[in-house]
């Protein structure tokens, strides 16, 4: 079956693959920035780039329990991988705004305390932060139970990631939408009950 095939081919792939394939854009997006390849507002793009790769691997994250529990493909082993790429591509979009485009940081200050957009956004940010942290084997050991409620989180940022995207575009556009739309289904198969799955008995 294709599920046992991608479950056998997941379970002997490392996760070193998934961080370089990942992170490999960033680099070639800031040369693109760099070298005119992103219009006329480069900076903007780069920002808008970043933070759109950020929520897109948030997103993948967050398939990761739908499809073991509903399809029976078992991807966990990369659920941190994605998280920490995501991060760092937060970390990427949040540092071109403060360095690259807004620069006077009085501004910042006043910017994320006038503009909801923004404010959503550093919340965001603010509640990932935490969780990158404590994305390692010694963290789960030491919270215990309290990592999986701390890293709930995430649901919470991921949304207001999604509505940060639908805010910060000018008039109304169907891409953030569409993005919101994903969170949100995502969010609902998460807690539906599993399928049960029928077995006919055999036969002696």
């Amino acid at each position: 079956m294709i599920r046992d095939a991608i479950n056998n081919g997941a379970r002997r792939l490392p996760e070193w693959p998934l961080y370089l394939i990942g992170l490999a854009p960033a680099a070639w997006l800031f040369w693109l920035a760099l070298s005119g390849g992103l219009g006329i507002d480069p900076v903007k793009a780069l920002e808008h780039r970043y933070g759109l790769i950020a929520l897109q691997m948030l997103i993948a994250g967050l398939c990761v329990t739908p499809l073991r529990r509903f399809a029976g493909i078992n991807l966990l082993k990369f659920r941190r991988a994605l998280g920490l790429i995501a991060f760092t591509y937060l970390t990427l979009h949040l540092s071109v705004w403060l360095f690259l485009d807004v620069q006077i940081w009085s501004q910042i200050w006043a910017d994320i305390v006038k503009r909801p957009y923004i404010t959503l956004g550093m919340t965001g940010f603010a509640l990932v932060v935490p969780l990158a942290a404590t994305s390692n084997r010694w963290s789960i050991r030491r919270l215990g139970p309290r990592w999986v409620r701390l890293h709930r989180l995430v649901y919470i940022a991921i949304l207001l990631g999604s509505v940060h995207f639908i805010m910060a575009r000018k008039g109304f556009q169907i891409e953030p939408l569409i993005y919101l739309g994903l969170v949100v289904g995502l969010l609902v198969l998460r807690v539906l009950p599993k399928p049960v799955t029928s077995r006919r008995p055999t036969r002696a």
